[in-house]
Formats: C-alpha cells, structure tokens, sequence
C-alpha cells in the first residue's frame, strides 16, 4: 500500500500513523510531511528499521528550502514518479493535517 504523508511529523499522530505500516508498504511524503526528510526523526527511523521505502516529492522539498538537508535513504521524486507510485499500488492512504 501506499502511504501519503502530507503533515509535520512535529504536528500530526505520528504513532497512530507507524502503526499503520508494515514491510510491503511504501511511503511518500508530501506537503508539510516533507520534513520527515530531515535526519533524526521518529518516522524516518522507523521506516529505516522496518525497511520501508521512503520518497519525498522533490517540488515540496524544494519549496521549503530542504535539498541539501534530505537523509540519503529517501529517495526524490517528481510528479511522474508519483503516478507511478499510484499505479503500482492501487490502495493508497493519505495521512494529512
């Protein structure tokens, strides 16, 4: 399944959220959720535990000043890849403020 995040991991149920995933699950990250980018967060680190891939939308990212802080696991994407994702994962939730 994929996992839309679009709100601040500072600012949202980020607990309720990881309880949600599991290991064939992917996460993109969108809007305000693009702050999970930043290293030595709850939900970065669990996804890195759990071995879950984790994307940024690269628009977002740039928008907020972000690029030279993304941890080198997540991956950017643009909005080609994005519908990409959605159609390798026909269900899909969005987690948003």
């Amino acid at each position: 399944m994929l996992y839309t995040y679009a709100a601040s991991v500072y600012q949202s149920d980020l607990e309720a959220f990881l309880s949600l995933l599991t290991k064939n699950d992917e996460v993109l990250l969108i809007q305000d959720g693009v702050l999970a980018v930043l290293k030595d967060n709850h939900l970065l680190k669990y996804c890195l535990e759990q071995q879950i891939p984790i994307y940024a939308l690269i628009d977002d990212v740039l928008a907020r000043g972000l690029k030279d802080q993304v941890f080198h696991t997540i991956k950017l994407i643009d909005y080609g890849d994005f519908v990409d994702l959605t159609v390798k994962h026909p269900q899909q939730i969005h987690w948003g403020a």
